[in-house]
């Protein structure tokens, strides 16, 4: 195991540090989809947002996690870029 592995391991024994590396791994995971979405629809920022009726400058903002979207924006991105948005929430039964 490498030293990163470990010293994860390590830290996701303690609640508060699990809490909040699994609400960020939850952001990273959402902006990777829109960029793969966008990718995949061999769109350009710009062009995205004049699909959406925005600025290109609110979708970097979107793409770099520095806003949080509403599902309205959420699903009009995913219909931009021919994807369908799916929101699932997950839960432990062992809690």
């Amino acid at each position: 195991m490498t030293k990163i592995a470990e010293l994860k391991q390590r830290l996701m024994q303690n609640p508060e540090f699990r809490v909040e590396y699994e609400a960020a791994d939850t952001e990273f995971a959402l902006i990777e989809a829109l960029v793969r979405a966008r990718t995949h629809a061999r769109l350009s920022q710009a062009e995205l947002a004049k699909r959406i009726g925005t600025t290109q400058s609110a979708i970097a903002r979107l793409e770099a996690g520095r806003v949080s979207p509403s599902v309205s924006t959420l699903r009009r991105y995913a219909e931009a870029t021919g994807a369908k948005l799916k929101i699932d929430i997950d839960f432990d039964l062992a809690s």
